[in-house]
């Protein structure tokens, strides 16, 4: 309206701020995603509701507003008044001349964007149809709308390495000189906060926190998610983009599986106008983590929260308005609190689905089986309650499957992690498993590494063409044979592992006796009693240094009671790859026995057998050198080489213990 006195136009500008009695209720604690900055392990309200956490940011702006007004709009004759009342309610009057733009406009609404659209419109659209994206996920990309992230190295770069000057108009002028559109606007801004800004942890645990001022924030570049949610709201206005402040609930720090949320809202993130659509980012999200055991933040940037696609941020994200959802058909709280979460790396390591999709997992006849899609070959592991054990992770070439036996009857942490393109492992799931029946005859060795069985991994390390494709071998006599392809240049070695009986550090490569048919390597594994044991592969590279990397493992099961077989005879490094015993296999021969002999040396002069006595072996047509022995009078016997018939010594290569008498 206008007033007239002396001739001098005046208008007056009203702001009108209202709260309901919802929001103006929501006090108290924050917290936000496990390891990502967020409050402490008991929940305490982020934003304080829509009450304190964004009534205080304004009435700060109005306290930086009539500062300024008083001393720069004096001759203007500019006055601004504000009340409020007990529920919350507060009216800011501005009275200033009828020709110059309200200073409440410039300071919320910013007049570059919203002096008014053909319609005469200032006020931010609210979300609506067209803002809305399918549920459940398409699995088109992981965006909102489409990005080439190529196209922002350069401008990253530049935003990373602003420095605060000034204030925090000359901040946003510099992050945007290099920006050419509103996307390129909002990225500078984004990459600047989530590089700059540190999360406060001491703030985050006060049960009534301080609002946060943005030259505060500029000054100490710490703040917590109310603050983090203000200050991009706030330079994307002074960008001339319409940016809003959301506040709700989030699958936080402390969050359990299946956990309801009630009360105080414990989060506030954004959402951005672009391109005639909202988008939703998390600045706090993307800005780093809280290590949970030492309480401190680390930046470490995360570039899922940036225009994420709203079918994902829902399942860590839920606002107190179900439009700012943006999802037809949006999800209720209950939808929210059952649904499945998958952390951000779940989805930055190429995953696309797992299964089962509850959080909360019921076992069936003492298992439970977790399986995972994913874009493309990636490595896994898991822990049951913090240990690798108890389960039989397998890799698929997209994705794994993983069948979990938990020891006793309860509640049990299942935790899968993934590698990705990058060489650390990153936690992308969490299960609760609720166990109500045992099955004790379901006991794994504690040496069974994963994954369990041959795969594209395998593949990659040279081991291809496997006997068993299937990670679990059973037998019924205690014996079996594996072969696979290796590649040239490769060289395999093997253990068997089992946690009762004999088979200990040294012997337990001697139930395992290694055989080379041309381009296939077989094992043949005798086990020294009934039970379950691993068989660990491992390979290196012959002509490189180091140690032998482990590649795969198979399970080997045997029922049969009556088993107790033998080690094999122990071998020298002069036994080569290519040769082949035939007899005898086992390790232990008998006393005064006359014992045959038939092998395949490759490369060799004479061959004889050393006990009490000396016995030379003879090459038979068929390739074999072939004897006896009499094991009379002796605990050991040797198989011995000549490989140069100039020379006159003699390697070993194969020793025999004799069972005493």
């Amino acid at each position: 309206m206008e007033l007239k006195k002396d001739s001098n136009a005046v208008s007056i500008d009203m702001l009108l701020i209202v709260h309901s009695e919802k929001r103006h209720a929501a006090q108290g604690a924050h917290s936000d995603r496990q390891a990502d900055p967020g409050a402490p392990p008991q929940r305490r309200g982020g934003l304080q509701g829509v009450g304190n956490g964004i009534r205080r940011w304004q009435k700060l702006e109005r306290n930086d507003l009539r500062g300024n007004l008083v001393e720069k709009q004096h001759a203007q004759q500019t006055q601004v008044i504000t009340s409020y009342d007990n529920q919350g309610t507060q009216l800011t009057v501005e009275v200033h001349p009828q020709d110059a733009m309200p200073q409440l406009l410039k300071k919320f609404s910013l007049a570059k964007r919203l002096q008014g659209d053909k319609n005469g419109n200032t006020r931010a659209r609210q979300p609506g149809g067209k803002d809305a994206h399918a549920y459940p996920w398409d699995r088109s990309s992981l965006k909102s709308m489409p990005l080439d992230l190529r196209q922002f190295e350069k401008l990253d770069t530049y935003a990373s390495q602003v420095t605060v000057k000034s204030g925090l108009d000359a901040l946003v002028s510099d992050l945007v000189q290099e920006a050419h559109s509103d996307l390129e606007r909002v990225r500078a801004i984004w990459i600047w906060i989530c590089h700059h800004i540190e999360y406060d942890i001491e703030a985050a645990q006060e049960k009534d926190r301080q609002a946060f001022k943005p030259t505060t924030i500029l000054q100490t570049q710490k703040t917590n998610c109310d603050g983090y949610a203000g200050l991009f709201e706030r330079m994307c206005r002074i960008a001339g983009v319409q940016c809003m402040t959301v506040p709700g609930y989030s699958k936080g720090f402390g969050y359990q599986p299946g956990q309801s949320f009630s009360g105080e809202f414990d989060h506030a993130w954004n959402a951005v106008f672009l391109e005639g659509r909202w988008h939703l980012v998390d600045s706090t999200w993307g800005s780093g983590l809280v290590d949970s055991t030492t309480s401190k933040f680390t930046f470490l940037y995360n570039e899922f929260y940036f225009l994420t696609h709203p079918a994902l941020f829902i399942e860590d994200h839920f606002p107190d308005n179900k439009n700012w959802q943006l999802l037809k058909p949006p999800q209720s709280l209950r939808q929210f609190e059952n649904n499945m979460y998958h952390k951000s790396e779940f989805y930055n390591k190429g995953m696309l689905s797992a299964h089962p999709q509850t959080s909360i997992i019921k076992t069936v006849n003492g298992k439970v089986t977790v399986t995972i899609e994913s874009c493309a070959p990636t490595l896994f592991m898991f822990m049951l309650n913090g240990k690798q054990e108890h389960g039989l992770l397998s890799l698929r070439k997209n994705g794994m499957k993983l069948d979990v036996y938990p020891p006793t009857v309860g509640t049990h942490k299942l935790q899968i992690f993934a590698k990705g393109n990058s060489e650390i492992y990153s936690s992308v799931l969490e299960y609760t498993l609720k166990c109500h029946y045992a099955d004790i005859d379901v006991r794994l060795p504690a040496e069974l590494h994963q994954p369990v069985g041959p795969s594209w991994f395998s593949e990659q390390m040279g081991i291809t063409k496997p006997s068993h494709p299937e990670p679990v071998i059973y037998t019924s006599d205690g014996r079996c044979s594996v072969s696979f392809s290796v590649e040239e240049g490769i060289s395999v070695l093997a253990s068997l592992h089992g946690d009762d009986g004999p088979v200990t550090e040294e012997t337990q490569r001697r139930y395992i006796f290694q055989l080379q048919r041309e381009k296939r390597t077989e094992l043949k594994v005798q086990l020294p009693h009934a039970g379950k044991f691993a068989l660990k592969i491992f390979v290196k590279k012959r002509q490189e240094p180091g140690n032998y990397v482990f590649v795969f493992n198979y399970l080997l099961c045997c029922t049969n009671s009556k088993v107790n077989w033998p080690v094999f005879p122990e071998s020298f490094g002069n036994w080569g790859q290519d040769n082949e015993l035939l007899e005898p296999l086992s390790g232990v021969l008998p006393a005064n026995h006359n014992v045959p002999f038939k092998l395949k040396l490759h490369g060799v002069a004479k061959a004889l057998v050393k006990g009490q006595d000396t016995w030379p072996l003879t090459l038979n047509r068929e390739g074999y050198w072939e004897g006896s022995c009499n094991t009379a009078g002796c605990q050991e016997v040797y198989v011995m080489v000549l490989e140069n018939a100039n020379h006159n010594f003699y390697s070993y290569i194969l020793k025999y213990k004799v069972n005493a008498q």
